[in-house]
């Protein structure tokens, strides 16, 4: 039997492991988030003419995002969650206030490269949950996780906006270092390591590439990751052309903070709802019927947005829908990645995360860079985002959907 079957001896309660895993992965959306109603501004000091140059403030720091946690996952599996965890928080702080530093445009982008590979160090988050619980457990979880996670997105472009009406937008990301340094603090202060020593993995090579390859053949946790690197490809879309869609569509970009926040809003309690029933209903009956609902959505918006009838009103209704749906999604997508390689979680953590980043900023940089002055395309694009992650579930799941899951023996118990 797996010992992460059930929570190990901890001294922090369940609440609290919860409030401080959702502020550690706070601090990488805060990154992206608080900046939204800057973009403009940013390319206007730095003398950036063309306004679809903003997406790659965010793009530069997803990339980071992405291949950091190829890196932090890894070492996480060697040296344990908590040292790693530390040093990448130090590492953000830094990497946050050099940003302020920055004095053109080039320059801002590397340094947010760099502050995506210290965020990234937060995916150890995740092998720290499956650490302590597996299952609709661990599901519960990462919801509840996600519940107060999101409220960074509903209240960061109110506080970026904010910040940008009493000192100049170099200040958002001098509130990001403070933020990270504050979390830094917490969890050194309360957080035990929850790594079981048995399960430190030796960093040769060969120790390496087995679990990789364990991770990599594992159907239920590919297939799944798939569908999570799709479903965050239409999730940065959005990000990243939000901005523009207030500006140039509707012409009121002082409404952007507070429609954001909207469709957070509907993601939080999305995901509190998923916390609530999952263990009874299950994560496959939810998610799969979510997806389902995601991609009616997005059709549906791109239809209304094809025909010209889009306003203000219908972009929010539609764009809440799937954004709520989204968050029923990634969820239990993202625990049902993790359940079947709970052994070797630093290294599934590594592989999903650097996935689902990496070519979900690819996907989201791709259809952000077919706007046109309507959304169209970012509808069009969320749409074929769902039907490919359709596909990437029925091939997890043998061309069944809502079927019950059976249990089988985690492939990573071979390392040890």
């Amino acid at each position: 039997m797996m010992v992460a079957e059930a929570p190990a001896k901890t001294t922090i309660g369940f609440r609290e492991f919860v409030a401080l895993t959702a502020a550690t992965m706070a601090t990488q959306a805060l990154a992206v988030d608080a900046m939204l109603p800057a973009l403009p501004i940013i390319l206007e000091a730095l003398h950036v003419a063309d306004p679809n140059f903003g997406q790659w403030i965010v793009i530069s720091y997803m990339t980071g995002l992405s291949f950091g946690q190829l890196f932090w996952g890894i070492m996480s599996d060697r040296f344990g969650r908590r040292r790693i965890l530390l040093t990448g928080l130090s590492l953000y702080v830094i990497a946050a206030f050099l940003c302020t530093l920055a004095g053109d445009f080039e320059m801002l982008l590397v340094w947010r490269f760099v502050h995506g590979l210290a965020a990234a160090s937060t995916v150890v988050v995740r092998s720290a949950v499956r650490d302590l619980y597996s299952g609709r457990q661990m599901a519960r979880v990462m919801s509840l996780t996600f519940v107060v996670f999101i409220m960074v997105p509903i209240i960061a472009p109110s506080v970026g906006q904010a910040i940008l009406l009493i000192a100049p937008w170099r200040f958002i990301f001098a509130l990001c270092g403070i933020f990270a340094g504050s979390v830094a603090i917490w969890l050194a202060v309360r957080l035990p390591e929850t790594l079981h020593p048995e399960y430190r993995m030796t960093l040769t090579r060969a120790h390496i590439a087995t679990a990789v390859r364990l991770v990599l053949r594992n159907r239920t946790s590919l297939f799944y990751t798939l569908a999570v690197t799709l479903m965050f490809g239409a999730l940065i879309a959005y990000v990243g052309t939000v901005s523009q869609v207030f500006i140039e569509c509707f012409h009121r970009p002082a409404l952007m903070p507070s429609m954001f926040a909207l469709c957070a809003i509907l993601m939080g309690i999305a995901a509190y709802g998923n916390s609530r029933i999952v263990e009874v209903v299950g994560m496959r009956r939810i998610s799969h019927a979510a997806l389902l609902t995601f991609i009616t959505v997005a059709v549906l918006h791109g239809m209304v947005a094809a025909m010209g009838l889009e306003q203000i009103w219908t972009f929010v209704v539609f764009q809440s829908l799937t954004m709520a749906t989204f968050s029923l999604c990634v969820s239990n997508f993202g625990a049902m990645a993790m359940e079947p390689v709970g052994s070797v979680a630093g290294v599934a953590a590594s592989l999903q995360g650097f996935t689902s980043t990496f070519f979900g900023a690819l996907i989201g940089g791709f259809i952000g860079r077919q706007f046109n002055g309507t959304t169209v395309p970012l509808a069009a694009g969320t749409a074929v985002c769902g039907a490919l992650a359709l596909v990437c579930v029925l091939a997890a799941e043998h061309g069944r959907l809502f079927a019950p899951h059976q249990p089988s023996k985690d492939p990573a118990l071979l390392l040890h």
